[in-house]
């Protein structure tokens, strides 16, 4: 059993006798994304596995060793990881715990230290809990993001983005029903296997690769029924984790509606972005505002080489530009509010509803106080300025039953379907 190794400030390490020998577990967000990332990780000599349970348990779990005054997302989570770790199914002595942490407040920073205590409460200390970020936080010797390995999961999350971009699109209209997923996973196979390999790591060969994506999913038959689109918005847990809003793309399907879910890109951005704004904002280090422009300008470029490779095909909706998305937010949120999603989630809602989506899902987390405030506060002056729009904030909780949180989703489909209605005739 490998050593465990403390810090000075008495935090557990996760060490390179430790990379050999444990299992990191992950709890799930971004499925088709993560399948990309966690092979990269994999890669890099990591052995990682993503945790898909979805029972009751991982909800009672959370609640028992999360306060539950804390926000769903937390408690979903950390009761996943714990769950499992309780599950019988792993060594308790042979595991990791992966969580993001990005810095900023809420789940961002603090989520981490939940974790820890709630691993103390139910006597399972020894665990390491190894924070995923690209800032420099909580350093471990076993485990670093390093330039070459940040870099492939930057590629990796374009690739994911544009794989369920287009894949959404194709889904709710396959013939062949399945035929969608089955071309999603044969191209996740491929890009894993390139990125292993050092290829696909460039915007050209990247431009290259999406070309040929999107004319594989264009060859894809579908049926010319008009459907409801319905765009998904909220805490980005809640509004990607099928955990965490109960499977909602499954039952928008299911409902006979396109969904339309905004890519995690335009949030890296944000991230990025933030820290350029707090310069000019709050003051702060010139060098810092350099660096991040550079970053920013890099993330970019990637996203409009894939706006522009979806746009030269024709076949399929490309995404906006993310200063797209900061003309439309002008006179409803400034740059300054960047807590959790901030000012991006407004400005989703109104790039959907101007681009055509006018339905939107709007998944709220019970205690999460920006969420509140950037998205269900501000659906009543987006209703005032797009009178056509059709927004319904959900709430996800633990007390929460999902029958209720689908009558609310039925009744905006209805409304949505007898708009279309109208329309046509």
């Amino acid at each position: 059993m490998a050593k465990l190794v403390y810090d000075k400030n008495g935090r557990l390490l996760f060490t390179k006798e430790m990379k050999k020998e444990y299992t990191l577990l992950f709890p799930q967000m971004l499925p088709v994304m993560f399948k990309l990332l966690i092979r990269i990780f994999e890669t890099y000599g990591y052995n990682v596995e993503v945790l898909n349970t979805t029972h009751r348990e991982v909800v009672e779990t959370g609640l028992k060793y999360v306060h539950n005054d804390t926000c769903y997302p937390a408690i979903l989570t950390i009761g996943q990881l714990i769950e499992a770790v309780q599950s019988g199914k792993y060594d308790p002595h042979k595991v990791g715990l992966m969580i993001t942490q990005t810095g900023g407040g809420c789940r961002a920073s603090n989520y981490i230290h939940l974790l820890r205590k709630a691993l103390k409460k139910a006597d399972l200390e020894y665990i390491p809990v190894v924070s995923v970020n690209i800032n420099g936080m909580e350093p471990n010797p076993g485990f670093k993001i390093s330039i070459p390995l940040g870099r492939k999961m930057i590629f990796g999350m374009m690739y994911g983005d544009f794989l369920v971009h287009v894949g959404n699109q194709c889904r709710p209209y396959e013939i062949n029903k399945g035929e969608t997923d089955t071309l999603i996973n044969s191209w996740t196979d491929r890009l894993v296997e390139m990125i292993t390999n050092g290829k696909g790591m460039s915007i050209g060969q990247m431009k290259v690769n999406m070309a040929e994506i999107v004319r594989d999913f264009a060859k894809i038959e579908r049926s010319d029924i008009k459907k409801p689109r319905v765009g998904i918005v909220g805490e980005i847990y809640i509004k990607y984790a099928p955990l965490g809003n109960n499977n909602l793309e499954e039952f928008l399907m299911s409902e006979g509606a396109e969904v339309v879910v905004p890519g995690v890109t335009d949030f890296l951005i944000l991230k990025i972005n933030n820290r350029y704004v707090d310069v000019d904002l709050y003051g702060g280090s010139k060098l810092k505002k350099f660096a991040m422009s550079i970053f920013q300008g890099y993330i970019k470029k990637c996203q409009s080489t894939m706006i522009d490779v979806i746009k030269e095909e024709g076949t399929f909706r490309p995404p906006e530009h993310f200063e797209h998305l900061q003309e439309l937010v002008k006179g409803y949120l400034g740059p300054g509010n960047k807590m959790g999603e901030g000012w991006l989630l407004t400005a989703e809602m109104l790039e959907l509803i101007n681009s055509g989506t006018n339905n939107i899902v709007c998944t709220q987390p019970f205690g999460c106080l920006p969420n509140h405030i950037v998205g269900k506060g501000m659906i009543r002056k987006i209703k005032d300025d797009y009178p056509d729009s059709n927004v319904v904030a959900v709430d996800y909780d633990p007390g929460a039953t999902r029958i209720n949180q689908e009558n609310r989703i039925k009744l905006m489909l209805a409304n949505a379907k007898e708009r279309m209605k109208e329309t046509d005739e």
